[in-house]
């Protein structure tokens, strides 16, 4: 049977466990990335304006920032593994909606789908907390890792799925519904591994502890900055570079650069802080390395742009990793971790979900994307002050 760990699991039970948390996390991003490519297609077919269609993206992170706080309410009364499961279901039938009907099953099942990724994004530091405790790095390594992977084959995917399979761009966001399938046929096995426990204190206690914390609000405002700053990049990269110059398939090419040195990062910046008990040496590491990429872009004539863009990807994906693994490390319990990534999450997705605006504001105004370069560097600075403070060994 196998040595038992804490939670009365042997290796194998615990290597299927992996399994599970894995193919969520292969699913908390497609339904996301895969709308971009396609935006183009469904403006033809349904006649929405740029700021109605704006919304597709803009909807899931609204929805993460209110439905992350409240996670732990479902948790106390469901259990952890009953709710991914939960979560699993909804993500299925909010893309199924989003892929049948016509504009008001588009945005019904885009709010679906953002609620059920809020539940998988807030919950996967808890199951790591709780099982896989003294692996942190590793396992959110690969967890980060796999999450930045479905981004990058669904973005890719769906262009080719929509016009080569001529499956439309209702069939290309639907095919994502059987990956979601597959995820919760491998998760149901999992649940009997999962033990209930008893909350330790009710959702109001949790909150009112946690919001009260100054290194909770600390490490809520660096994930959100860091997030503020991918989604930046995400939305406007491509606009900046042609703005230098550059023609828009070697733009569109720079963005796919980014978020495949973004997988680099995310699998190995947490494994390298993982492995030390303070994270202070990576955080500044990975904001030195931000900055510089940033100001490199800021001066066109230098060149070397593909070396930049590459390494504000990795960074930006290592970044992402490491707030989520300092969830883990900053947590004293599984029940602790579910609160404190709520609570953070929230806070985090809801400054995120300013940054593509506010740069399109700034852009909009004074006609130059150097100052919105300057604000990523701005953006940068107050990370590292956040960071030096969340990177040491204590918990919250």
């Amino acid at each position: 049977m196998g040595k038992l760990d804490e939670n009365g699991l042997n290796k194998a039970s615990r290597i299927w466990l992996l399994v599970g948390i894995l193919f969520i996390a292969v699913n908390l991003r497609p339904a996301l990335s895969s709308i971009g490519p396609l935006i183009d297609m469904i403006r033809q077919d349904v006649g929405l304006s740029e700021t109605l269609l704006g919304l597709l993206t803009t909807l899931p992170l609204i929805a993460f920032g209110v439905v992350s706080t409240i996670t732990p309410l479902f948790t106390k009364r469901f259990g952890i593994g009953n709710t991914l499961l939960g979560s699993l279901i909804l993500l299925a039938v909010g893309i199924i909606i989003r892929s049948i009907g016509g504009v008001f099953e588009l945005y019904l099942g885009t709010v679906f789908l953002g609620i059920a990724i809020a539940f998988g994004n807030v919950l996967i530091p808890a199951m790591i907390k709780r099982n896989f405790p003294h692996k942190a790095g590793l396992v959110t390594s690969l967890y980060s890792g796999i999450m930045s992977l479905g981004a990058a084959f669904a973005a890719g995917l769906s262009v080719p799925l929509a016009m080569e399979m001529n499956l439309g761009w209702r069939g290309s966001l639907g095919v994502w519904a059987g990956l979601a399938i597959i995820a919760v046929i491998i998760w149901v096995p999992n649940l009997k591994r999962i033990n209930r426990t008893v909350p330790n204190r009710s959702f109001k206690e949790a909150m009112k502890k946690l919001s009260g914390s100054k290194l909770v609000w600390k490490l809520a405002l660096y994930m959100g900055l860091q997030s503020f700053a991918f989604y930046v990049i995400l939305a406007w990269l491509p606009a900046i570079l042609m703005d230098r110059g550059y023609d828009a398939s070697y733009a569109g090419w720079m963005l796919s650069l980014s978020q495949a040195t973004g997988i680099i990062g995310a699998i190995f910046i947490p494994i390298w802080a993982g492995s030390r008990k303070d994270q202070r040496l990576v955080i500044v590491s990975l904001i030195i390395v931000e900055v510089i990429a940033i100001i490199g872009l800021l001066f066109p004539e230098v060149g070397l742009t593909e070396i930049w863009v590459g390494l504000i990807g990795m960074v930006l994906g290592g970044t992402f990793g490491l707030a989520l693994l300092l969830i883990v490390l900053r947590s004293d319990d599984a029940e602790t971790a579910a609160e404190l990534s709520g609570i953070v999450q929230s806070i985090g997705y809801f400054i995120a979900a300013t940054g593509p605006f506010i740069v399109g504001v700034i852009y909009d105004i004074t006609d130059m994307w150097s100052y919105a370069l300057l604000l990523l560097v701005l953006i940068s600075i107050i990370k590292l002050v956040m960071g030096i403070d969340v990177g040491k060994d204590r918990k919250v």
